[in-house]
Order: C-alpha cells, then structure tokens, then sequence
C-alpha cells in the first residue's frame, strides 16, 4: 500500500526567528521523510547571518523575492536575486547578506533534512 498524499504546510504554519540571524517558516521538516526538508527563510533589509555550516547535510537557496550577496567555501561573493538557486555542500561555511531594497526570501532546501544538531555556528 503507498503513501496518501497530504497538505503539511498552510497559511497558518508561524514563523520564527533562528539564531542564525534570519526568520524561518518550517514548510516541511519530517522524520518521516528524512531524506529533505523545506523551509522558507527571509532576511531583512541590512541584515548578514551569522557564518555557519551543516554537517552531513547539502543546503540549496532557492531565491523566490529580493536581492543579496553570498559567501560559501572559498568562492568569492556571489551576488543573487530572485530564480537563482546556489548549492552549499555539506559542511562549507555560509551566509547570506540582504544587500536589496525590501525582504530577501528564499526557500532553504536540505538534504538529508535539516537537523539542528548538525548546525555549527562559526562565529
């Protein structure tokens, strides 16, 4: 027997605040579904986070709105806007600058899915 389709985020899903130094609204984050998790993530106007990385874990920023600058691995900045994508292998150091005019949004897609136990602040 398969799996039954379901609706897991909605409207009504809250948003929090991540020390990271962004807000973040969990859209799908499951042991049930190790293998990724979906999380929107926004950054204010003026804001960087805080350098960090994942262990065992690759991240996608997947930016939906606004316009930034980010810093991963060794590569130089890297300006992005809305409909590019950057990959963060595992472990590499990382963050995001809202360099824009308005909220940077992006979605924050893990695999394997985000566990707060692999995150390593590096500040």
């Amino acid at each position: 027997m398969s799996a039954k389709p379901r609706i897991v985020f909605n409207a009504t899903t809250p948003e929090y605040y991540f020390a990271e130094g962004c807000h973040i609204t969990e859209w799908w984050n499951s042991p049930d579904d190790a293998a990724a998790s979906v999380a929107r993530a926004r950054v204010p106007v003026g804001v960087t986070t805080h350098w960090h990385s994942l262990r065992d874990t690759t991240e996608r920023y997947v930016i939906l709105e606004g316009r930034g600058v980010v810093e991963a691995g060794k590569l130089p900045p890297m300006p992005v806007s809305a409909g590019d994508v950057v990959v963060i292998p595992a472990g590499e150091p990382q963050r995001i600058r809202n360099d824009g005019q308005g909220d940077l949004v992006f979605l924050a897609i893990c695999t394997p899915r985000f566990l707060t136990d692999n995150y390593q602040a590096l500040e």
